[in-house]
């Protein structure tokens, strides 16, 4: 795991506040079906399975593509009869599509225009994102994607809803 980046912060009560920085972000939604079109072309498509929108910040490694692999692979958000998350997505049969998403690292806490200075630069974006979908791609679980740094058109059907955010260093 690569070491945490931190700011640290004094809360009014003296209390000190971390906020880690700088790491790999997915925001995860379980969905019955999904596609990705570029250009009028779908160029990944699933059926039950979840949804992946990766942002890959300025100081991600492979690690943390590992780490991501692992827990998006791992994560039990699946229905198993009367249990609501019992399942991870291999054992419900699902799939992923994965998606690259750089707006998901932008910063928001201050102004009203997003900050998209945290995001990796393209050449090592799309590199990290690349070592993800390889990861992932070493599970028997289909992998489908968008086209990254594309201008891209997502669509699903979102179940539950059930969305969750990961962090690689939280």
């Amino acid at each position: 795991m690569p070491p945490r980046l931190c700011y640290l912060a004094v809360h009014s009560t003296g209390a000190f506040i971390s906020h880690k920085t700088d790491s790999m972000i997915a925001v995860v939604q379980r969905v019955s079906s999904g596609s990705v079109t570029v250009d009028s072309q779908t160029v990944g498509q699933i059926d039950l399975g979840l949804l992946v929108l990766a942002a890959v910040h300025r100081e991600d490694t492979d690690a943390d593509a590992q780490w991501m692999a692992s827990k998006l692979l791992g994560l039990r958000i699946f229905p198993n009869g009367e249990k609501s998350f019992d399942l991870d997505v291999a054992q419900a049969g699902g799939s992923l599509l994965v998606v690259s998403n750089f707006t998901v690292a932008a910063e928001t806490k201050t102004g009203r225009r997003p900050s998209l200075s945290p995001a990796a630069g393209p050449e090592h974006g799309s590199a990290v994102f690349h070592s993800l979908l390889e990861h992932l791609r070493r599970s028997a679980v289909k992998i489908e994607t968008g086209e990254f740094g594309g201008e891209m058109r997502v669509a699903i059907t979102n179940e539950g809803p059930a969305t969750f955010i990961l962090n690689s260093r939280e």
